[in-house]
């Protein structure tokens, strides 16, 4: 695998940087090529603004519109054009970072805002479906898989079915689904360090054991199978087709197995 890992966490005496330095090193033990985008000691500009478009021309007043302009010209900003590359390059990304607030730190918010550019990451029309573009399930980033691990200071049944923070999977719902899927990545399920804010030593060699391990099976893992926008289940309006889980709504409705 040729894998991008983006890690959004200001401490490098973290648990976090621990366990992203267990990871790059399972990968790299077993033959995976790795390049690493660590956001606070790049130093990376975390808003979207016209600064980012270069020495665009005439760019639109719109900013998605100014982007894909400036994407198509090649005048972005050369630390988004960079991140574009290693995505280019990579398979699998894996973004790691710890659950502040039910989302993610703004620094990791703001590398996708910026690169995740309009044509480059999303916005190309479909063809076969006049009036949409490619988007939940197919796009530029189609072809890639997409790992997400954090670490959260709730413990484990909290954040399941019935737990009063939330389901996992639901939590991060807007990034899995709205984010990474809409662009076309394979969605893996999310990988959890619970109560990351107390973990004994011996908790911690065991979460980094569990993570070396995931990342060794990593190919074999299968996605989240979620619906395709243009695969025939949503109707004109974007909508589930009325057969589809009749009377059922809710987040996991978009799930295949539903």
């Amino acid at each position: 695998m040729k894998v991008l890992w983006v890690f959004a966490h200001p401490d490098q005496h973290s648990l976090n940087a621990a366990l992203r330095d267990e990871g790059v090193e399972a990968l790299r033990d077993d033959g995976h090529e790795v390049e690493v985008s660590d956001l606070y000691a790049m130093g990376w500009k975390a808003h979207l603004d016209r600064a980012d478009l270069g020495d665009l021309k005439d760019a639109p007043a719109e900013i998605s519109r100014a982007s894909k302009q400036a994407f198509t010209a090649g005048t972005l900003a050369e630390d988004i054009r960079a991140e574009q590359e290693k995505l280019r390059w990579a398979d699998t990304v894996v973004l790691q970072f710890p659950l502040w607030w039910y989302s993610t730190p703004a620094i990791l918010k703001g590398w996708i805002d910026r690169v995740f550019a309009k044509g480059f990451a999303y916005g190309i029309a479909d063809p076969d479906h006049p009036g949409r573009t490619f988007r939940y399930g197919n796009g530029p980033l189609s072809g890639r898989r997409v790992q997400v691990i954090v670490t959260t200071g709730s413990p484990e049944p909290a954040m399941g079915p019935r737990g009063v923070n939330g389901q996992l999977d639901q939590v991060l719902f807007p990034l899995l689904h709205g984010t990474l899927w809409y662009v076309g990545m394979d969605v893996l399920p999310p990988m959890a360090v619970f109560g990351a804010d107390r973990l004994t030593t011996d908790e911690y060699a065991q979460a980094a054991k569990e993570l070396r391990t995931h990342l060794q099976g990593l190919e074999g893992v299968a996605p989240l199978p979620y619906r395709t926008q243009n695969g025939g289940d949503y109707d004109d309006d974007l909508v589930l087709r009325a057969g589809i889980g009749p009377r059922r709504g809710g987040l996991d409705i978009h799930l295949r197995t539903v």
